[in-house]
């Protein structure tokens, strides 16, 4: 028998003082059962970085052909497409070819070792950005998942503020 997604619901409050974003969204996380609390809640993290209109989540790790998070504007065309984790280079390509802007937010121990190694053939897409958090980061991410979340995220020149955690992401590209 398959196993099914936990779901976990989230309120979030966005104050992204660098975008002059400001709103409340009520959210619906469906967690596959592979997936870790870490990766569920730097998807989160993700949607509050980029939050708007048409952002949304994909349909999961199960699907290929999603991002884990994209903006789809009324006329289909994907404006942003974001992974999370250690994407395969093959994968972020895709993305950079589907989409007129793709993030990637690296996460983990093995977060520099990725990105030596795929990093180089990656350089040529202008469209795309790499951002990488660190383990400690990810592992205070990973504490906050709840069934049910009142979230509060303030963003300031590049910094982080939500529940207490200050999260200074690294550019990588």
């Amino acid at each position: 028998m398959a196993l099914k997604a936990t779901i976990f619901k989230a309120e979030l409050q966005v104050a992204d003082l660098d975008r002059g974003h400001f709103a409340e969204y009520a959210l619906t996380l469906a967690r596959h059962p592979s997936e870790t609390d870490e990766r569920m809640m730097v998807r989160l993290l993700a949607f509050a970085l980029y939050a708007g209109q048409d952002l949304s989540f994909g349909k999961g790790i199960s699907t290929d052909e999603e991002a884990a998070l994209w903006e789809i504007d009324p006329a289909g065309v994907i404006r942003l497409w974001i992974e999370v984790g250690l994407p395969d280079e093959t994968r972020v390509r895709k993305a950079c070819h589907k989409s007129d802007r793709t993030i990637v937010l690296a996460y983990g121990p093995k977060g520099m070792t990725w990105w030596k190694q795929i990093g180089e053939g990656l350089g040529r897409f202008a469209n795309l950005e790499v951002w990488r958090l660190t383990p400690e980061e990810g592992q205070a991410l990973a504490g906050l998942a709840q069934r049910n979340m009142k979230l509060s995220c303030t963003i300031q020149e590049g910094t982080i503020y939500l529940e207490g955690i200050e999260l200074k992401p690294q550019r990588l590209q």
